[in-house]
């Protein structure tokens, strides 16, 4: 069951990402966000029920976890939370502007792909406690953002 709701997590995250990307492609005016909408976590989890899991879904909550904190710590002298636009900001959208977050949004997208392909052929032979220990951690550092955005 757990799979199941992982599973189907996974696949609405990765369809709105695309959906959001299309959309913004097909619409060159369209503002684009500074985090991406991607870069958001719905569910935290605790010890027990993450040690329940099988290394296999840790690696694929692992890599997500990853993800999302790739795509918001740089930004959060920006913004803290996805959808956030230059616009939103006072920022300029000017072409300058707007061809370094396009810059910005490739390079982050290429490091991610590369990323984690490295880890889905190398997280297999970790240690399941340590990825347990580091998706938490990840999620611990996700909430403090969220805690400081709420100050």
């Amino acid at each position: 069951m757990k799979g199941k709701f992982i599973f189907f997590s996974i696949f609405m995250l990765a369809f709105s990402t695309t959906v959001t990307v299309k959309a913004q492609a097909k619409n060159p005016n369209m503002p684009k966000s500074i985090i991406s909408t991607s870069a958001a976590i719905r569910t935290y989890y605790d010890d027990k029920t993450l040690r329940a899991m099988s290394k296999g879904e840790l690696v694929e909550l692992y890599i997500e976890r990853m993800k999302v904190v790739v795509k918001t710590l740089p930004y959060i002298a920006l913004a803290t939370k996805p959808g956030v636009t230059l616009t939103d900001l006072g920022i300029p959208a000017d072409e300058v502007n707007k061809k370094a977050l396009d810059l910005e949004t490739e390079a982050t997208n290429v490091y991610l792909e590369v990323t984690v392909d490295f880890l889905r052929k190398m997280l297999p032979y970790s240690d399941k406690g340590q990825l347990v220990t580091m998706v938490l951690f990840y999620e611990q550092t996700l909430k403090a953002l969220h805690e400081v955005e709420h100050e």
